[in-house]
């Protein structure tokens, strides 16, 4: 764990992620993508597979989830735009139906969140996940009251990894992206935070599109929420 993390007296404000980094949401993907398929008369996706898809928004999400049950298809690209608005419209009515029923908090996030706010930051949550999605799932967990600020995938013109919604966040917080700490599980959280010039520390037991999270450039990581708290609040 780099050092970074502890000293927070060099950060006024936090920008945390949610899916992967706060709450493990892979079984609300599983539920609500499966029974999208089955609306559809196609094959389920084990959510092995449906890991390494999270992080790019609910858009990358579907699409990559129909290419992989019409494969090895070569048509399987064209099929899957095709069949594109009616998947959508059935992902978002199942999971804003299961929305938080089939995910869990990870442990030390509540530990790790109380301890930034001890310590004078402010808090926004930034994900790639709609914001009608993000809103219930935070306060289903009892996380809502940490942020002031939530900020979906649709929020900004562009998604992580894109540095926008990263600058447009801390616009929003009134504070420099040197002096706001990024928070996530991916390489799409760190390279958005390098374009915006936010330092960035990675959990290390997230969904990074199935790739090692430590090879990832980042400044930190930690195993734990928790371990951002310095010393005298652990």
């Amino acid at each position: 764990m780099n050092s970074i993390s502890f000293d927070l007296t060099r950060f006024d404000a936090a920008i945390v992620d949610l899916d992967g980094t706060m709450v493990d949401t892979l079984g609300d993907f599983a539920a609500s993508l499966n029974r999208m398929l089955d609306d559809l008369s196609l094959p389920h996706v084990a959510p092995a597979a449906i890991e390494t898809m999270v992080g790019k928004g609910s858009e990358h999400l579907i699409h990559s989830a129909l290419v992989h049950v019409m494969a090895p298809d070569a048509a399987a690209d064209a099929k899957a735009q095709a069949l594109f608005d009616r998947a959508s419209e059935r992902y978002q009515h199942h999971y804003l139906a299961i929305n938080g029923q089939h995910s869990a908090v990870y442990p030390g996030v509540i530990d790790g969140l109380k301890a930034l706010r001890a310590s004078g930051l402010r808090l926004a949550c930034l994900t790639n996940k709609p914001t009608s999605f993000a809103k219930p799932l935070l306060v289903d967990k009892g996380l809502d009251g940490f942020f002031e600020l939530v900020f979906g995938g649709d929020a900004f013109e562009r998604k992580k990894p894109d540095p926008m919604p990263l600058l447009k966040t801390c616009e929003a917080l009134g504070t420099t992206p040197a002096r706001t700490l990024m928070v996530g599980d991916s390489s799409n959280d760190a390279r958005a935070a390098r374009a915006a010039g936010c330092p960035v520390v990675l959990v290390t037991y997230g969904y990074n599109h199935g790739e090692p999270v430590r090879g990832v450039d980042a400044d930190g990581f930690v195993d734990s929420l928790a371990e951002l708290a310095p010393a005298a609040l652990r």
